[in-house]
């Protein structure tokens, strides 16, 4: 369904070029979800929004040796193509929800916009379809949320709400930035069913990114954990997260509070020492390696390991050199 191979992109600043995104190769199959993972900054969103093409075109620098959707490369595609993709083939659920919204417009008619922008319905039809949509993601008395603006609604609603504005041109591929952000445990489970129901009942794929493994073990199917605009780990959800392989995501997956009352972790958490690296200059070597071992940098000119096999479809950047990062 979608191929991202060697994706790369840098943000043009003062200080020089920061290099978000790095040589990042995924892909994602019919019917599946894939969960981008890692800690804020670590290139998630840029990479979403660079395969849509959406980042700023002075600001950043975008190379891929391809980011192929259903047999078409839409790296270099120009704005008539990218228009026939973005919505009717590939929708987007923006980060934060109050803000994605627009403020002065109310929830259907946002909706009906992008229908009739996209020729799917216009006048009657499109009020019909923008209710229908609203219904389908759960949202109570859809007429009601229909006239609302975006600040009348509960944080839960206007996700809701978001999701059924990606959806509305019924795509293949549902880009999902964040859902769960700044929403309580309760409202969390309840997106993430309804994320996984409209997956099956569409027979669509999904790119979701979070910061959180736990969300990604709920409905991802593989897993690609970032950091440092690098993934670092790939691989099915359950063998990345039950055998990691990289030194990174054992120690997210230590942070992770437990309710298991035998587990060290529900006493006290592991954290990850030190700081992500700059990106402007960014560490030779194993990037994450001298956050936990400062003695054991990489001397300059060393490239980043290749990412490795090491079990059937599952790949991590192994460091292969003289000296040991230590698990967390």
């Amino acid at each position: 369904m979608l191929h991202v191979e060697n994706l790369s992109v840098a943000y043009r600043t003062s200080r020089g070029l920061v290099h978000a995104v790095d040589d990042v190769s995924f892909r994602i199959r019919p019917g599946r979800t894939l969960a981008l993972v890692g800690e804020s900054g670590s290139g998630k969103s840029t990479t979403a929004l660079a395969i849509l093409d959406l980042l700023p075109k002075r600001q950043s620098v975008i190379s891929a040796d391809g980011i192929v959707f259903d047999g078409l490369d839409l790296a270099g595609a120009d704005a008539k193509r990218l228009d026939a993709i973005r919505g009717p083939r590939i929708g987007m659920v923006f980060q934060d929800a109050l803000t994605s919204l627009n403020p002065s417009l109310t929830i259907g008619s946002q909706i009906t916009e992008t229908l009739r922008r996209h020729g799917i319905a216009r006048g009657a039809d499109a009020r019909t379809r923008m209710l229908e949509l609203l219904a389908e993601v759960q949202l109570p008395d859809p007429a009601r949320v229909a006239g609302s603006y975006a600040h009348q609604l509960s944080g839960g609603m206007r996700q809701r709400a978001l999701i059924a504005l990606g959806l509305c041109c019924d795509p293949q591929l549902l880009i999902a930035d964040e859902p769960t952000t700044a929403l309580d445990v309760t409202i969390q489970a309840e997106i993430l069913r309804l994320l996984k129901r409209l997956r099956d009942d569409r027979e669509m794929s999904m790119l979701l990114i979070t910061h959180d493994l736990g969300v990604a073990s709920e409905i991802a199917d593989d897993v690609a954990v970032m950091y440092a605009g690098e993934i670092v780990e790939l691989g099915p959800t359950a063998r990345v997260l039950g055998e990691p392989a990289h030194p990174y995501t054992r120690a997210l997956l230590g942070a992770l509070p437990s309710m298991d009352a035998e587990s060290p972790r529900r006493a006290r958490l592991t954290t990850i020492p030190g700081s992500p690296p700059d990106l402007v200059a960014p560490p030779p070597g194993d990037r994450f390696a001298a956050r936990i071992d400062p003695d054991s940098a990489a001397p300059p000119g060393t490239p980043s390991p290749d990412l490795v096999e090491v079990a059937p479809r599952h790949f991590a950047r192994v460091v292969r050199s003289s000296h040991h990062v230590p698990a967390l």
